[in-house]
């Protein structure tokens, strides 16, 4: 059965990706609920290693896979192969973007490096996702998302306080930045290209991504000298700006300016904390920071969070409450924002998956479907670039091609 039309504003780009795990699949996830069309090409030999982050599996099928390529087309190749290299070659004439996120030179000894195929697709966007990037002392070194989140500093503000034990971002929080980063980068190659016809390499890492979640704290460490140390949930500049515990759970304020602070007190019915000269202006909350929770922690505790939102939204001041993931999927506004939606998957059957996060008032974006089994469009894919049915069958005959019937 023919795909029906892909919508959105990059409809019309064709994007190979050869990655795996999250990084490189990211970059190829947002391209793709934005129209761009996405080949997903896998190794042979049990295709990307998510395929086996298992628990959980629906169907047999990894969930963190399938939630990390739906929308995208399957073929899976034998790249060490000449055959298979040549396969890639013909999907690349008709591509506008590569993806790949392997370690270090693994594209260099398959001969498909970007100098390689900078001379046989001059217009080719290359776009290459690794731990450390492709220039610097720690290019060859192999990367990942705790390691990049311990030395990109992330790990020192992330926690209870000071004297606790390091603690990573819950979300591999590098690997979908840096995602997200190559994405945007591949998005102003392709304006480059459109006003030139000349393709580049975008290069970026999971280092670099981990870096840039640091803006707060990297310009209080350059302004003082000082290294921000972990603050729980609060924030480093404003308050109160952090969660408190209820009656019955927890919400988070973000009373982080003077007249939101004074709504504050004002649903508190704790007007005398604004003459506390502890209090008085955000430089005296944060340098008292710890006293002013302690001040206001007492109020939050006297009623349940569905009471205390109620009045908070009335009074005019920013809280919500704090969600597990199931109560967020459910939320009324996740889904009018239609961050939760449905596809069909060949072994899965009906499932929910993650949506879009960018709408677009003349081009909407959407997800464009589940994802493929390992191989799962290998035929379809050869047919598009010219092999006959006798090439295809010899292929697969041979191991170069895999193949998985739906």
């Amino acid at each position: 059965m023919a795909e029906p039309p892909r919508s959105g504003p990059l409809a019309g780009l064709r994007v190979i990706e050869l990655a795996h795990i999250m990084a490189g699949p990211v970059c190829g996830l947002m391209l793709g609920d934005m129209g761009a069309e996405v080949i997903k090409v896998e190794k042979i030999d049990g295709g990307d290693d998510t395929r086996r982050s298992v628990p959980p599996a629906i169907e047999g099928e990894s969930a963190a896979y399938m939630m990390m390529n739906r929308g995208k087309r399957g073929i899976s190749l034998d790249l060490k192969n000449p055959d298979g290299k040549a396969v890639l070659r013909r999907l690349l004439a008709g591509a506008d973007v590569l993806i790949e996120n392997y370690r270090a030179g693994t594209m260099e000894r398959l001969g498909l490096g970007y100098d390689v195929l900078k001379a046989e697709f001059p217009a080719l966007i290359y776009c290459s996702l690794s731990g450390f990037g492709r220039s610097g002392p720690y290019a060859e070194r192999a990367g990942f998302d705790l390691v990049a989140q311990g030395m990109s500093g992330l790990m020192s503000i992330t926690g209870e306080g000071l004297g606790r034990p390091p603690m990573k971002c819950g979300p591999p929080v590098t690997d979908i930045t840096a995602g997200l980063l190559a994405a945007m980068g591949v998005l102003a190659a392709y304006a480059h290209r459109l006003k030139t016809g000349e393709g580049q390499i975008v290069d970026t890492s999971l280092f670099e991504a981990g870096i840039t979640l640091t803006y707060w704290q990297s310009a209080i460490a350059m302004a003082t000298g000082a290294a921000p140390g972990p603050m729980g949930s609060a924030h480093p500049l404003n308050a109160p700006y952090e969660a408190f515990e209820t009656a019955d759970g927890w919400i988070t304020i973000g009373a982080a300016n003077q007249t939101n602070w004074l709504r504050l007190l004002g649903v508190l019915g704790a007007e005398d904390l604004s003459a506390d000269p502890r209090f008085s202006a955000n430089r005296d909350r944060m340098a008292n920071r710890e006293a002013l929770a302690a001040a206001l922690a007492p109020h939050f505790r006297r009623s349940p969070s569905a009471d205390w939102l109620a009045r908070l939204e009335a009074g005019g001041v920013p809280a919500g409450p704090v969600l597990d993931v199931l109560a967020m999927q459910a939320d009324p506004h996740t889904r009018a924002r239609a961050m939760v939606v449905e596809v069909d998957h060949a072994r899965a059957g009906r499932m929910e998956t993650l949506g879009l996060p960018v709408k677009f008032s003349q081009t909407p974006g959407r997800v464009h479907g589940p994802a493929p089994l390992l191989g799962e469009h290998s035929r379809a894919i050869l047919a598009e670039v010219g092999y006959d049915a006798g090439q295809i069958d010899d292929l697969i005959a041979r191991g170069i091609v895999g193949e998985t019937a739906a």
